[in-house]
């Protein structure tokens, strides 16, 4: 096989022309900055479609995360239940307003924070008040679940759906959970803007203060006064543009993503891997992207340090790092699964909840992400399966 002519991006935006169109419409009113017609419908849309009351446009979807922590009232040494698995910007907002992650390990259902564990971590520190959930790769948790712990230790929860917009959990649209939510738009989720993110709520009251926070806490008065700490948070109204053309197409690019994840199941029949799991009968993923977990027999040697690794070819056997290396030759991108955050330097002194050995370590070792995006073609993606096939040879 030659390499790919073009490179197989793991997700790329699809741009689509629509975003155009209300980009210029900003640039013709003069609307360039912070305030627009493009802002104030793109929160519309999104309040439409998500079936939320408010949601606030902001630079990033860490931004809206950093607001939904701070309207959560976390002060420095306040402890606050953390998803393990998944990107740090789900958990460093706790670290800007100097509280302490404590990190709940992943189930295998959905490779999402496990139930069982956060409940044993409300027996361990039942002071917490507050939990940021993640759902990993457009895969919702078991939300229901979650919320009920939560409102039992009467602790607000976080919802990070910057991964899932579009995906449901029991028919509901996930980043509706949380008192607070939020999603991304940054330019490798299933729509983007180029960057930016919202904050979701159905309290009024935290949407206008974050509203006021994101643009620098300014008061209603004729100067510039300002009587609490505030942030340069804001979304422009040429990226609200963008993400307004874009979310014509969300349904369009979840289909897409969908039809990836079913060929990839398909193509990959036989082999000892399996995809990353959901649970059909109570969830709808939007299939952001897809991924694979080795089987423990088939593994073959492997090694990590903090930043190099090291395997051992063998026969019948593959590891994550052969399969992305040699996807690599061949001009595609794949990644490794998140590194768990109790894992990562920064935080590794903080608490660890488990109660069925480490999950998300397991998960990191053996699984990786797939290319993904969806102008990827059949006969490319076959391509693909192929190439992971043959490091199994």
């Amino acid at each position: 096989m030659k390499p790919f002519t073009r490179k197989l991006w793991l997700s790329s935006p699809t741009m689509h022309g629509d975003e155009q169109k209300f980009v210029q419409e900003a640039f013709d009113t003069n609307w360039v900055s912070t305030v627009g017609e493009n802002l104030n419908q793109l929160e519309k849309e999104i309040c439409r479609r998500v079936g939320c009351q408010y949601a606030v446009a902001l630079s990033s979807g860490t931004a809206a995360l950093h607001m939904a922590v701070k309207l959560a009232g976390i002060r420095p040494g306040d402890r606050v239940f953390c998803s393990d698995m998944t990107f740090d910007a789900t958990v460093n907002p706790v670290a800007y307003e100097k509280g302490e992650q404590i990190f709940i390990d992943s189930e295998r259902d959905t490779w999402n924070m496990d139930p069982d564990a956060l409940e044993r971590a409300f027996d361990l520190y039942p002071d917490v008040r507050a939990v940021i959930i993640a759902n990993l790769y457009g895969t919702p948790a078991k939300l229901d679940q979650i919320s009920q712990i939560c409102r039992k230790h009467h602790a607000i929860l976080i919802e990070d759906a910057a991964e899932s917009l579009g995906a449901t959990y029991k028919h509901i649209q996930t980043g509706t959970f949380g008192d607070y939510n939020v999603i991304s738009l940054n330019g490798n989720k299933i729509v983007t803007a180029s960057s930016g993110g919202m904050l979701l709520t159905d309290d009024k009251a935290a949407a206008d203060k974050v509203r006021k926070w994101s643009t620098q806490s300014r008061e209603n008065a004729p100067w510039y006064q300002h009587e609490e700490l505030g942030y340069n948070y804001r979304m422009s109204n040429i990226i609200g543009g963008i993400g307004r053309g874009q979310l014509l197409h969300l349904e369009e690019h979840i289909a897409q993503k969908k039809a990836i994840y079913m060929r990839y199941k398909e193509g990959l029949k036989g082999l000892p891997v399996t995809m990353n799991p959901y649970q059909p009968d109570s969830m709808e993923p939007n299939f952001w992207l897809s991924c694979l977990l080795i089987d423990s027999e088939a593994m073959c040697r492997q090694v990590r340090s903090e930043k190099d690794v090291l395997y051992v070819s063998e026969p019948g056997k593959s590891c994550p790092t052969e399969i992305l290396e040699t996807l690599a030759k061949y001009n595609a991108e794949g990644r490794p699964i998140w590194k768990p955050m109790h894992l990562q330097p920064i935080y590794r002194m903080n608490p660890f909840v488990a109660v069925n050995g480490d999950v998300g370590a397991d998960i990191f070792e053996r699984g990786l992400c797939l290319p993904s995006d969806n102008k990827m073609t059949a006969g490319e993606q076959d391509v693909v399966i192929e190439i992971v096939h043959r490091c199994f040879k």
